[in-house]
């Protein structure tokens, strides 16, 4: 079975270049992961963070929608709580016009965000996620076209076009929680790996495939997970360009948040350098050869048909090669895995 690549994305702020550069970079970087021959695009949804400056998914897929024109485009996704569902279901309503048959609506619970910035988004926040699953039925309901709670979210689908012209809603998650609601609901479920290494990833997939309740859409289980990965012409070059976000991971622990630094301007002490050996064993990253090995084994593993992959590096063209060194390793866009 062919093993189908998709692209995370999540518009990251760098060192020395504005913030609306990283906009750009998305927009840039999905026209590339088309040509490709990658399956989605999907960016995601943060607040109040100076490096995941994504803050508006919905406005940003309408422009990547301009700038493509196969490539399933989507959220990974939009935080419910924050919102109306009914809102959110017209925004994607229109994003389907724009992009007929080709919209993903991934959903989330978590906050993508601190508290205090989670009630300026929705002053009732600390209590909407207990709707969450209430709103997420609403949502699928509106964004089929169906007339629910006395009302339409419009632009409607054509009356013929079927499920084809309704956005898919794919149940975002890194616990069990969102895995059985996704299969209570009958949903595609996708587990966000890179989040804990892939921590609870097994018992999260089995309960989701065990309680699957079949819908008329999705009669079967379809799941994914995203990983991060970085990919370059030689282990030590990928390793080089990961030390940008080593160089994250570490300062996020200790709550100072910033853009991403250029790898030639990291400095590990010898203490850090320790922390992060484990953190390197169970990377994806290195050589096509390399990346490309471990991300089949996984995939194996997991009888997962379909594999996200998440990239940062400081340069965009670093970037860039990474996934086009990794689709040539996997054969995307040669073999139908499109």
């Amino acid at each position: 079975m062919s093993l189908a690549l998709s692209v995370l994305d999540q518009s990251i702020a760098c060192a020395g270049r504005g913030e609306d550069d990283a906009l750009r970079d998305t927009l840039d970087l999905a026209q590339e992961a088309e040509a490709l021959g990658y399956r989605r695009f999907w960016v995601s949804e943060h607040h109040g963070l100076p490096t995941i400056v994504g803050s508006a998914p919905e406005i940003l897929l309408a422009a990547i929608a301009a700038r493509t024109t196969r490539i399933r485009i989507g959220s990974a996704g939009v935080m419910l709580p924050h919102y109306s569902a009914y809102k959110v279901a017209e925004q994607f309503r229109v994003l389907d016009a724009l992009a007929p048959g080709r919209v993903d609506l991934g959903v989330g619970r978590a906050p993508g965000t601190d508290m205090r910035t989670a009630q300026l988004l929705n002053p009732l926040a600390r209590h909407a996620a207990e709707d969450f699953p209430q709103q997420v039925v609403d949502l699928i309901r509106w964004t089929r076209s169906e007339r629910h709670l006395g009302a339409h979210a419009h632009p409607l689908a054509p009356p013929q076009a079927g499920f084809e012209r309704a956005p898919e809603v794919w149940m975002l998650g890194s616990s069990d929680y969102g895995a059985q609601l996704a299969a209570h609901l009958g949903l595609p479920y996708a587990f966000a790996y890179f989040f804990m290494d892939g921590q609870g990833v097994e018992q999260a997939l089995s309960l989701y495939r065990q309680l699957y309740k079949a819908s008329d859409r999705y009669p079967a289980p379809q799941a994914t997970i995203c990983i991060w990965a970085l990919v370059a012409d030689s282990d030590e070059e990928a390793r080089h360009h990961a030390r940008s976000r080593e160089r994250w991971r570490l300062d996020r622990e200790r709550g100072a948040l910033g853009p991403l630094q250029h790898p030639d301007d990291i400095h590990f002490s010898a203490e850090e350098d320790t922390r992060l050996q484990g953190m390197r064993r169970r990377a994806f990253v290195g050589s096509a050869e390399t990346v490309a090995g471990r991300i089949e084994a996984l995939a194996h593993e997991l009888q997962l048909s379909e594999i996200v992959v998440n990239t940062w590096a400081h340069e965009p063209g670093v970037r860039r090669r990474s996934y086009a060194l990794l689709a040539r390793a996997l054969g995307v866009g040669a073999g139908g895995t499109a």
